[in-house]
């Protein structure tokens, strides 16, 4: 059965119920059942990727095709009630993508957001490519791995999201680098900072809001119908400005729990 559909995208003009999904817990009846589907579903754009690398036949244009598919089915496996503000944000011009990291569920989310005429990848940490066929899917894709115990390493992973970029990639960072227990924001790390000055490309601020009930950071179980609030902030500029003001401002727009 095709389980593939569009996500249920709210209008994107803000409104005056803009702003961050509030609760306290899962709203639906969570199972590792639909922990395995989504699994499933993890594994049937992974093998082909995997696959067709293997052949020399694998394409840019196939894996944009698989991650759009992917990302839609999970969101409506979950049935995950999804409002996606600000898209008139985004620039036609590659830029880094920066969001607060609440779950796994983050990744789905976030490629069902996005325009589907742009390509976007993730700099994710290196022990996820680790993972058997999906880990190697992910790398054949774009996606880049980064350790940030090892400096050299970092650096060269910074490089290559600046190469994906100059050819009109995306590149997708949560400065987090990991994922929020609570749903407050923790510190930011600096390296998608000094890519941006580096780069001298403009960031792009998401604020996510609602996916740690999908899936918890802890526990096997993914939930149903919780409502998912995706903001696309406006572009904040990097030239001329220091690594500091311009975490700040970063801060400020990603926070789902802001002050007051």
């Amino acid at each position: 059965m095709d389980e593939r559909a569009k996500p249920q995208a709210g209008s994107d003009a803000p409104s005056a119920g803009s702003s961050p999904v509030s609760q306290g817990s899962p709203v639906g009846k969570g199972t590792v059942g639909l922990t395995l589907r989504c699994f499933y579903h993890t594994l049937r754009i992974s093998v082909p990727t995997v696959l067709d690398a293997a052949l020399f036949r694998l394409r840019p244009e196939d894996c944009d095709a698989r991650l759009r598919d992917w990302s839609e089915t999970l969101v409506r496996i979950t049935r995950t009630g999804l409002t996606v503000t600000g898209h008139e944000h985004i620039p036609k011009t590659a830029c880094i993508v920066m969001s607060n990291h609440q779950s796994l569920s983050d990744i789905p989310v976030l490629f069902a957001s996005f325009p589907e005429e742009l390509r976007m990848r993730m700099v994710a940490k290196e022990e996820l490519f680790s993972v058997p066929i999906w880990g190697r899917a992910m790398r054949l894709a774009g996606f880049i791995p980064i350790n940030r115990g090892n400096r050299a390493h970092a650096i060269a992973s910074l490089e290559r999201a600046q190469e994906a970029m100059a050819s009109g990639t995306f590149i997708w960072i949560a400065p987090e680098g990991t994922r929020s227990h609570s749903g407050a924001l923790g510190p930011l790390k600096k390296g998608g900072f000094i890519l941006a000055r580096d780069s001298g490309r403009p960031i792009l601020p998401i604020m996510v809001s609602g996916t740690r009930y999908i899936v918890p950071t802890r526990g096997l179980k993914t939930y149903l119908d919780n409502p998912v609030q995706i903001a696309i902030r406006p572009l904040i500029h990097t030239a001329g400005r220091s690594v500091e003001e311009v975490m700040a401002d970063v801060r400020r727009a990603i926070d789902p729990l802001p002050a007051g």
